[in-house]
C-alpha cells in the first residue's frame, strides 16, 4: 500500500486539476451562449437570402451567373475550420480525420489541391501528416467576425470566376443543437441554383411579395456572392460553437472524473493512515512491555 503522505500529495494535485477543469468548463459554457446566439442569427439571415432567391427562381428569372456554373473538378479548393486549442474531446480529431479522407480522394483522383487551414490544432495535425498547407489561419477564437472571414470568402469567389479552382469544400463542425453537433464536408461553390417553389407553395407568388428593380437579374449579381459570403461565415460561426461544446462536454466529463478519482484516493489515505497509526500504538506496546520485562 502506498505511504499516506504520497496519497495525500497526489489528491492535492487532483483537486487542482479538478479547480482548472470546472473553471474552463463555466468559461466554455458562458462562451457558448453568446456564440450560439451568433450562429443562429446568421443562420436566419442565410435563409432569408435563400428565400429572396427561391423568389426570384418563381417567377421566371434567368438565374444563370458564373457562381453557378458547374465543371469538371480540375483544380479544387478546400478550407478545414479547427481549433487553436485542444482540451475539447474529439473535435479536432474528427475534422483532421474528415479532411484526410477528402485530401486522399482528391489525391486518388489526380486533381491538384489547395489547402488553407483555420486552427492551430488542424494544421500541426495535416503538418505532421505531409500535407502542403497554402494558408494558414489563427486568428480566429470563439468570436469571429464577419470583417476578418469576407476577405477569404472574395479570394475563394474571384479565384472560381478566374478559373483557378473548379470547386470549394469545407470541413467543419455544423452545429444542430446542444447535443448534436457533426463534422461534415460542406460544397460551397459552385453555389446551388436556386429551386422555383414547388405547386404547393405557389399560393402566393414571388412578384406578390417583392417588386424586382431594375431587374431581377441585376438583383441575383449582388445576391449570390452575399448569400456565399454568409454561408461561409456561418461556417466558421458554427466551428466556434461546437468547439464551446466539446470543451465545455469535455471539461465536464474531466471535473466528474476528477472528483471520482479523489474519493478513491480519499479511501485509500484514510486506509494506509490508520494503517500507520496502528502500527505506531503497536510500536509504543511493544515497548512498554520491553520496560516492564525489565
Amino acid at each position: 500500500m502506498a505511504k499516506a503522505r504520497a496519497l495525500d500529495r497526489r489528491r492535492k494535485s487532483v483537486k487542482n486539476i479538478r479547480k482548472i477543469t470546472r473553471t474552463m468548463e463555466l468559461i466554455a459554457t458562458a462562451r457558448f451562449k453568446k456564440a450560439m446566439d451568433r450562429s443562429i442569427a446568421a443562420r436566419d439571415y442565410t435563409n432569408h437570402l435563400a428565400k429572396i432567391l427561391e423568389n426570384i427562381a418563381s417567377v421566371g428569372a434567368d438565374v444563370a451567373h458564373p457562381l453557378l456554373e458547374i465543371r469538371p473538378t480540375k483544380r479544387a479548393a478546400v478550407l478545414v475550420l479547427t481549433g487553436n486549442r485542444g482540451l475539447c474531446g474529439g473535435y479536432n480529431s474528427n475534422i483532421v480525420r474528415q479532411s484526410v479522407a477528402l485530401l486522399g480522394q482528391w489525391r486518388s483522383e489526380q486533381v491538384p489541391t489547395h489547402v488553407s487551414v483555420s486552427g492551430k490544432r488542424g494544421i500541426s495535425a495535416l503538418r505532421f501528416r505531409g500535407v502542403d498547407i497554402a494558408e494558414r489561419y489563427t486568428t480566429f477564437e470563439d468570436k469571429p467576425e464577419f470583417a476578418a472571414v469576407a476577405p477569404i470568402g472574395r479570394a475563394y469567389l474571384d479565384a472560381y470566376a478566374a478559373g483557378e479552382i473548379d470547386r470549394l469544400d469545407v470541413v467543419y463542425t455544423r452545429f444542430h443543437s446542444i447535443a448534436r453537433q457533426e463534422a461534415i464536408t460542406e460544397t460551397l461553390l459552385p453555389l446551388a441554383p436556386p429551386q422555383a417553389a414547388t405547386d404547393g407553395a405557389k399560393a402566393k407568388l414571388a412578384s406578390d411579395e417583392y417588386d424586382f428593380s431594375p431587374s431581377a437579374a441585376s438583383i441575383l449579381e449582388e445576391i449570390l456572392p452575399a448569400s456565399f459570403l454568409s454561408r461561409i461565415f456561418k461556417c466558421f460561426l458554427d466551428a466556434a460553437v461546437s468547439e464551446q461544446v466539446a470543451r465545455m462536454v469535455a471539461m465536464k466529463a474531466a471535473t466528474e472524473n476528477a472528483g471520482g478519482l479523489i474519493k478513491s484516493l480519499s479511501r485509500q489515505y484514510n486506509r494506509a493512515r490508520q494503517s500507520q497509526i496502528t502500527g505506531e500504538i503497536m510500536e509504543i506496546l511493544g515497548g512498554v512491555e520491553a520496560l516492564k520485562k525489565k
